[in-house]
């Protein structure tokens, strides 16, 4: 598929220094008995440098060598992911090496920047390199979140030998499906910030004042980035002095080839080593992460790797890794100590303490209830019918806002009038965060737009816990040529306040890529929520919000025949939708019960 189609489409830079005379490390001592080696050099073997922080345990060397730990990312290794895991000094405490790189052209590091495109082959050689050097006792494991949890399965897919286990949290393998788009929709708000970030450093790289300032100033202005239209030809994003990544992340809108090529899914066979995921039911990636574990955990799956699979899934967002997430404190055990819980899982598998033996497999944050529970296995996706709870939609035709007469029940209607709506792409319903970011905000000022239909069931008279993936199957029509679903599965609280658990999205391009949707044509829509655990207390209610938008966390859908990168406000349509709830078109809700 060509890239987006813009006049002022940027081309690919390189980023190459010249190399720079090959300084000698900086050491210090950071107390304890640590020290820190900074601006270690390794060249690959095509002559690119790589530089690096090196941390070295208490007694070293007089110790003998020891197991290191790696962090490889793109954002300066000074972070090293310490936004949400602790200081490589806390971990130098405990006996490990630990080695912050800076990836490809990033830092201090040589070479072109590109995301993902060299992590692979850049992760082996370097861990391959730390294997033989004098302070590691050939065992190395990796661990980091978001792009730092994808360096560790696309290295540990090349299966160096001296790489035992790694910590891939909340990252996805599947970049198309788990990280920018959702069943066809892009996640707009979290692709433009990340793209301002990026390229922010990629101009201060180039020391070019130009684009570095304007990308200064759109950090500061987010928002009115994200509603842009068409969102493909932001200028500040689309600089041809800048690299093309944006374009081309907006430009292929459909799973091809440029996706497969930085698809780590393809070669999970190839992953046999232990694996802690961590997950939050709240993070941006949550879809990929749960695509990943369930991969990986598949009959498919390589078995060496398939049995030592294990997952903690809290109730946090993508930063930070807390009890208080938007407007609620899930209380005490939200702070769970994922720093003790990496300590013990490396001391399991680089030290041989066998301390991880007696871990759950699975540990799962049940909303609501605010507690853990323990399984052996679980799946976000592979749920059975049996081990679903069906909800169906009721109505008297008039199921808009919350002040409306939609119902939810168990039982199936009969014969109902159809609820009706109108898309307007020129205000959208807004999703459920802070710049596109979902987390558990009241809802109940969202729902008394009319433009959104909403279910709610009578108060529970027993606990209900679910966990896994929601899905709806939603009948529907609409008077335009191309169309969004949005459906949200909420908490009611005894109070009125209302807070998402599940969001999903599918877009009629991608569900029915065959050309077999028709406008004012009833349709079948069926697809899975993001997946979620929370248990609904007695006196509590279920509801179902169904509309046509959720932006900025999804792109907006122009209802006309103009791709939606490339839509201007000119191009947007009003679209009329019904939601049908009969005998023969009996749209529902499946939610999964915890096992």
């Amino acid at each position: 598929m060509p890239l987006a189609a813009n006049t002022h489409q940027p081309r690919s830079v390189k980023q190459r220094r010249k190399p720079a005379p090959v300084a000698q490390p900086e050491w210090a001592d950071l107390g304890d008995g640590v020290r820190v080696e900074r601006g270690v050099y390794f060249t690959l073997r095509d002559g690119t440098r790589l530089v690096s922080d090196h941390y070295y345990p208490p007694n070293h060397p007089q110790g003998g060598p020891s197991p290191t730990l790696l962090v490889r990312q793109p954002y300066g290794r000074t972070i090293a992911t310490t936004v949400v895991c602790a200081q490589p000094i806390w971990f130098a405490r405990h006996g490990y090496n630990v080695v912050v790189q800076d990836v490809r052209g990033r830092g201090e590091s040589e070479g072109e920047f590109y995301p993902f495109r060299y992590e692979a082959g850049d992760g082996q050689e370097t861990i391959d390199w730390i294997a033989q050097r004098p302070e590691c006792n050939g065992r190395v494991g990796m661990y980091g979140f978001s792009y730092q949890g994808l360096t560790q399965l696309l290295a540990a897919a090349e299966r160096p030998s001296a790489l035992r286990c790694i910590v891939p949290a909340q990252t996805a393998g599947d970049l198309y499906h788990g990280w920018f788009y959702h069943h066809g929709a892009l996640r707009l708000a979290g692709t433009v910030g990340w793209a301002v970030q990026l390229l922010r450093a990629d101009a201060r790289r180039l020391n070019d004042q130009q684009p570095a300032h304007a990308l200064e100033e759109a950090a500061l202005r987010l928002p009115n980035l994200f509603a842009q239209a068409p969102y493909a030809q932001i200028p500040e994003l689309v600089n041809r002095k800048l690299p093309a990544y944006y374009c081309e992340w907006t430009g292929h809108r459909q799973y091809d080839d440029y996706w497969a090529a930085l698809d780590i899914s393809r070669n999970f066979d190839r992953i046999e080593i232990p694996a802690l995921h961590i997950l939050g039911w709240y993070d941006s990636y949550l879809h990929g992460s749960a695509l990943l574990y369930d991969t990986l955990t598949s009959e498919d799956a390589n078995p060496l790797g398939r049995d030592c699979q294990y997952l903690v899934a809290g109730p946090w967002q993508h930063i930070p890794w807390a009890r208080q997430v938007g407007e609620l404190d899930f209380g005490p055990e939200a702070d769970y100590d994922t720093d003790s819980l990496l300590l013990r899982w490396f001391n399991h598998w680089l030290k041989d303490s066998g301390e991880f033996a007696t871990e759950p497999k699975v540990r799962l944050f049940a909303m609501g209830e605010n507690r853990w529970h323990h399984a052996s296995k679980w799946s976000a996706y592979r749920s059975h019918t049996s081990d679903q709870m069906t909800w169906y939609l009721h109505s008297g035709g008039r199921a808009n806002s919350s002040r409306g007469d939609g119902q939810l029940s168990v039982e199936q209607a009969e014969s109902e009038p159809r609820d009706s709506w109108v898309d307007e792409p020129e205000v959208p319903v807004l999703s459920p965060g802070v710049q596109g970011a979902v987390g558990p905000f009241n809802q109940s000022k969202a729902e008394q737009l009319n433009n959104v239909v909403v279910y709610t069931s009578s108060p529970l008279s027993t606990h209900l816990l679910i966990s896994g993936a929601p899905t709806v199957v939603l009948y529907s029509t609409s008077s335009r040529s191309s169309a969004d679903l949005v459906a949200k599965v909420l908490r009611v609280l005894p109070d009125g306040r209302t807070f998402p658990i599940s969001i999903g999205i599918a877009r009629s391009s991608w569900l029915f890529p065959s050309g077999n949707f028709r406008p004012n044509t009833v349709i079948r829509w069926e697809f899975h929520l993001e997946p979620t655990c929370c248990t609904f207390a007695p006196g509590e209610r279920i509801r179902l919000d169904v509309t046509g938008s959720a932006f900025p966390l999804y792109d907006r859908n122009p209802g006309s025949d103009v791709p939606p990168h490339l839509a201007a406000p000119t191009d947007w349509c009003h679209n009329l939708r019904q939601l049908l709830h009969t005998r023969e078109h009996p749209s529902h809700v499946l939610l999964p019960l915890h096992p």
